[in-house]
């Protein structure tokens, strides 16, 4: 049963919040991110001789702000980047108006606070087609082991899923009649299916008759991809995974699994799809995150921009 903790003590109280975020049902993942969060919080507060949610202020808050921006990351002395300090903030000022909702403390002035503008910042280099092509080619020099990743990088590619997605997909997951994908319980614990080209499919389907069973032990269950140990693969053995694949193909660009998300939707983006079709493609809940990749495609600004700008068009000097 959840009980609301009989002290204000801060260290309590983000005790009672954690395990009232998991009875709302939020993913452990998103828990740890909050209890991590938090107890950077609640380290600060000691330091500065607070111990108590009451004594929480906007001050406070505004000289954790301030502290945040000061601080320097051991060994590189560089600050925090700007979405560091906006989350570590986000989550305090969402901790504190669950207290509240919860009749914890007695006011909701930290609505006031304000929280660090981020502005919109574009992602990395995305992979051309050819790049992609030239990625995925890499694989058909390990072996079986490049027909298992090779079917993953296409996975990526052709779906557009997350990393945590592609490493939750189950065996049923995949429908080979009708080239569908079911992402099951994606960001925000929702549903959906997308469009899965028939190229994947017969990767996937090759993988499934001549790999998967040659790992496959008591731990595997039903996850499509199984990592050498025959276990799920853990999500940072998948970036290291696509990392590898991409510096074989000796190209340039930084990133790992979201490059492929990325690329995907860049790519649909060149090619004329319906902004609100990439939106549901890629699970996103805002299209204002789906149009960040209306910006990172140049086709149609190049094409205007040949026809258009005087240095672009040739003329007599």
């Amino acid at each position: 049963m959840l009980i609301k903790p009989d002290t204000k003590a801060i260290d309590s109280c983000v005790a009672y919040y954690l395990q009232y975020c998991r009875a709302k049902d939020q993913s452990e993942q998103t828990v740890k991110g909050k209890a991590f969060n938090l107890a950077l919080f609640e380290q600060w507060c000691c330091f500065i001789r607070i111990d108590n949610v009451l004594n929480i202020n906007v001050d406070v808050l505004d000289s954790y702000q301030q502290y945040l921006n000061q601080y320097r990351k051991p060994g590189g002395n560089e600050p925090l980047s700007k979405g560091t300090r906006r989350n570590r903030l986000t989550a305090v000022r969402v901790f504190l108006r669950a207290l509240f909702i919860k009749d914890i403390i007695p006011n909701n002035h930290f609505e006031k606070f304000e929280l660090p503008k981020l502005g919109r910042r574009l992602p990395k280099p995305v992979l051309s087609e050819n790049e992609v092509q030239k990625v995925l080619n890499q694989a058909s020099l390990y072996g079986q082991t490049g027909i298992r990743d090779r079917a993953i990088m296409e996975t990526y590619y052709a779906s557009g899923i997350r990393r945590f997605e592609l490493g939750e997909l189950t065996t049923d997951d995949i429908d080979f009649e009708q080239y569908q994908l079911r992402v099951y319980q994606g960001k925000g614990n929702k549903d959906r299916y997308v469009p899965f080209a028939k190229q994947a499919c017969f990767l996937i389907y090759r993988y499934l008759k001549t790999v998967r069973p040659t790992l496959a032990n008591n731990y595997s269950g039903k996850v499509l991809f199984l990592a050498n140990s025959g276990k799920p693969f853990r999500p940072t053995q998948l970036s290291e995974l696509v990392t590898k694949y991409i510096k074989l193909a000796d190209i340039r660009k930084g990133g790992s699994c979201n490059q492929y998300r990325h690329a995907a939707a860049t790519h649909m983006v060149d090619r004329g799809a319906d902004i609100h079709h990439v939106q549901e493609f890629l699970g996103h809940a805002d299209l204002s995150t789906t149009q960040v990749y209306v910006h990172v495609s140049m086709v149609k600004l190049r094409e205007v921009y040949s026809q258009t700008h005087p240095s672009a068009t040739p003329y007599d000097r």
